[in-house]
């Protein structure tokens, strides 16, 4: 039997517990929306701008895993996962911390709240698009399903990644591109420093 998750306004509360560090509040903080496809190297780049400025990190799929020990990632769950997500991403800007949102992002549909709660809070959204060729994405979900580990939070396999690549839809607002494949030094210092201009 799967076990319970708790009640929706305690979800807020569980995935502010596990940010952990804060960063010193800024007058206008940053919300950067990182979308892409599974295995294109979206949470690695979270970890390093994390390690440039500080912001605080929101990912998904441990969110998800937090809140439900068992996912089923069905509708239901995933939109009281988002609810959750939208709601703590809310408190830590309404408390001037920039912000980082690791997850797909895929569609302007799952985007536009996002703008919204950034628009009532003041912050500034900087959106990063990351990619990798195909090839080599395959190449990164065939490792991950392999290991043993409980490194990474994400269970998205080559089918998932595939079946997702028709979801994608053009990002409307300007935004960067980051293809992993490549050295990403450049634009994880822009992106830094986007972040941290007032």
């Amino acid at each position: 039997m799967r076990a319970k998750a708790k009640e929706p306004l305690d979800d807020v509360e569980r995935l502010l517990s596990a940010i952990g560090p804060r960063p010193s509040p800024r007058a206008r903080p940053a919300l950067v929306l990182v979308s892409g496809l599974p295995g294109t190297g979206k949470s690695r780049l979270c970890r390093q701008l994390k390690a440039r400025t500080g912001a605080a990190v929101l990912e998904s799929d441990a969110a998800r895993k937090l809140l439900f020990p068992e996912p089923d990632y069905s509708y239901s769950e995933s939109r009281r996962l988002f609810r959750a997500i939208h709601a703590a991403i809310e408190r830590v800007l309404a408390a001037g911390l920039p912000t980082i949102l690791d997850a797909t992002n895929l569609t302007e549909w799952q985007r536009e709240p996002l703008y919204a709660v950034a628009a009532r809070r003041g912050a500034r959204v900087i959106i990063v698009k990351v990619e990798a060729p195909p090839p080599l994405v395959h190449r990164r979900l065939a490792r991950r399903a392999r290991r043993t580990d409980a490194a990474g939070s994400s269970d998205a396999g080559v089918e998932v990644y595939e079946r997702m690549r028709g979801q994608e839809e053009k990002i409307r607002r300007p935004h960067f591109v980051v293809d992993t494949s490549q050295d990403t030094a450049p634009a994880l210092k822009a992106i830094a420093q986007e972040m941290e201009s007032p």
